[in-house]
């Protein structure tokens, strides 16, 4: 398993491989411009150059682009809801500029309208995108914490979405872990994270499955990236320390499980 973390991009778009590089991470999550504006940064192409040269001096892994959290591609307003698809669609483009291996997004909220008529909007916002994904570049859906109206609290509802779009090539999920257990699913217990993963192989597959927030030990997760989001000690975001602490925690719970060594079934990034 690659473990790493979200980290700034201050500086300009390739210091995130000397960040990531200095607390000891193997991947690498990041925003492509201020998670709560909609204003796009305006990347230099050269550093777009210079992270892809980091990335492979530092042999960093999976390289994932987090959309901002204003995203809302079921809004019935719609200002919001274009600024939601261009808003994805920028990250894309930088996404795929730097190469990275996905676009982690969530879908927003239907605001009582109700999921199934929340499809009529987010489906061809999400069809926008995948067009401009790269080859390298996926879209994936990020499950939500199961409050609200918010989409993709359930593998039903990431499923829904998936068939939706009919099984595009670059679609995705990543899961995360909190979301989860807010939304019901007790992760923590083995044979309750043994039916999730069992029911996202049955109702997407496994090999859709491209990214983590944050699992540790389970072995059909052991081929994929883990991105740890907390605040860090200092506010700024995870440290050193704390990556350490989680590669700690995988090792110690690796020895374990049996049959921990395992690879999850497909490709991953």
């Amino acid at each position: 398993m690659q473990l790493g973390a979200h980290v700034s991009t201050s500086g300009g778009i390739h210091t995130a491989i000397d960040r990531i590089e200095a607390i000891g991470g193997d991947c690498v999550q990041i925003f492509t411009q201020s998670p709560r504006a909609w204003r796009p940064t305006n990347h230099d192409p050269a550093n777009f150059e210079r992270f892809k040269e980091r990335r492979a001096e530092a042999r960093i892994g999976g390289v994932v682009c987090h959309a901002v959290y204003l995203i809302n591609l079921a809004s019935p307003n719609d200002d919001l809801y274009e600024k939601s698809v261009a808003a994805l669609e920028n990250t894309v483009d930088v996404a795929s500029g730097i190469e990275a291996d996905g676009v982690v997004f969530h879908v927003g909220s239907h605001q009582g309208a109700g999921f199934e008529v929340s499809l009529k909007r987010v489906v061809p916002a999400l069809r926008k995108a995948l067009k401009r994904c790269s080859e390298t570049t996926w879209l994936l859906i990020e499950n939500t914490a199961g409050t609200g109206d918010t989409i993709g609290r359930s593998i039903d509802e990431l499923a829904a979405l998936y068939d939706a779009l009919d099984a595009h090539e670059r679609l995705g999920i990543c899961l995360d872990s909190c979301h989860l257990y807010a939304s019901g699913y007790d992760v923590t217990n083995r044979a309750e994270l043994d039916r999730l993963l069992g029911e996202v192989d049955q109702r997407i597959g496994l090999e859709r499955l491209r990214a983590l927030h944050v699992f540790l030990s389970h072995p059909k997760l052991q081929g994929l990236p883990a991105y740890l989001e907390v605040p860090g000690t200092d506010g700024h975001g995870p440290d050193a320390e704390q990556v350490r602490k989680l590669k700690e925690l995988h090792a110690r719970a690796m020895k374990k499980r049996p049959g921990g060594s395992a690879r999850r079934p497909g490709k991953s990034v």
